[in-house]
């Protein structure tokens, strides 16, 4: 009976999520697993901003290494900043009752977090911050309302001082690489070291690292399931011709 119980409320939780994210429009963006490039540019800005707070306890920096395709040593002089070794697990030193006192709750492991929230919700909240001097730490989400996390990439992105348009298609300028839609603040109460469109790359960046990290082997997955359309499809025909053969005499 608990077995159920646990399989149902797996079940029904993207439910519960999209329900909770009722209401707000999303921007959307396409997560791309064979863009080593931006898996990697995502990657170094995930251990530089976020790793201070958010693990990924259910992954190896070995791991990320190899899919993304950066040397070892490389891998380990630039990005491993906690004295851990390669072949280790992504964890934080943070205590997590000492974050829950100032954040209000613990920030959350995210080495799961596409499969939870969806790409479209994370890549509209890392653009969604805005100011608010009513909240503790000065600042909100448009997706995320009262949220207890600060705008960590303000010096990149600048301080809306209104709530920014989040909500509609994002697309990719072939001339200039930037994401269109990425003006969605009119009025900066803070200016950032990115323009929006530079910002929108980045954060496309961070957001299409973190869908990898929801499922590392999709590639891998997707490339074999070819094989096995095609196989079954190949066993079809001879599993039709021989059913033919046994039923040709019945009649």
């Amino acid at each position: 009976m608990k077995k159920f119980v646990l399989v149902l409320v797996i079940v029904m939780l993207p439910g519960f999520v999209l329900a909770a994210a009722e209401g707000v429009e999303l921007d959307s963006m396409e997560p791309d697993h064979s863009n080593k490039a931006s898996l990697q540019r995502g990657a170094a800005m995930f251990m530089n901003y976020c790793l201070g707070c958010h693990s990924l306890e259910y992954a190896r920096y070995q791991r990320i290494a190899d899919d993304l395709e950066i040397p070892a040593e490389l891998f380990e002089e630039n990005l491993i900043f906690t004295g851990a070794k390669i072949g280790e697990l992504i964890e934080i030193g943070m205590d997590q009752d000492m974050a829950a006192n100032w954040f209000g709750n613990a920030p959350p492991d995210l080495t799961l977090e596409s499969r939870l929230r969806g790409e479209d919700w994370i890549y509209s909240y890392l653009r969604g911050f805005y100011q608010d001097d009513t909240r503790p730490l000065g600042v909100n989400n448009v997706v995320f309302d009262n949220v207890g996390m600060p705008h960590v990439l303000v010096e990149m992105q600048g301080l809306c001082a209104v709530e920014p348009k989040i909500g509609g298609k994002s697309s990719v300028d072939p001339m200039s690489g930037n994401i269109k839609n990425g003006d969605i603040c009119s009025d900066w109460a803070s200016e950032g070291s990115m323009s929006p469109g530079e910002f929108n790359v980045a954060m496309y960046d961070l957001t299409n690292f973190l869908s990898y990290m929801g499922d590392p082997v999709k590639l891998e997955r997707e490339r074999l399931g070819m094989f096995v359309l095609i196989f079954i499809a190949i066993f079809f025909v001879f599993a039709w011709l021989l059913n033919r053969e046994y039923w040709k005499d019945v009649h």
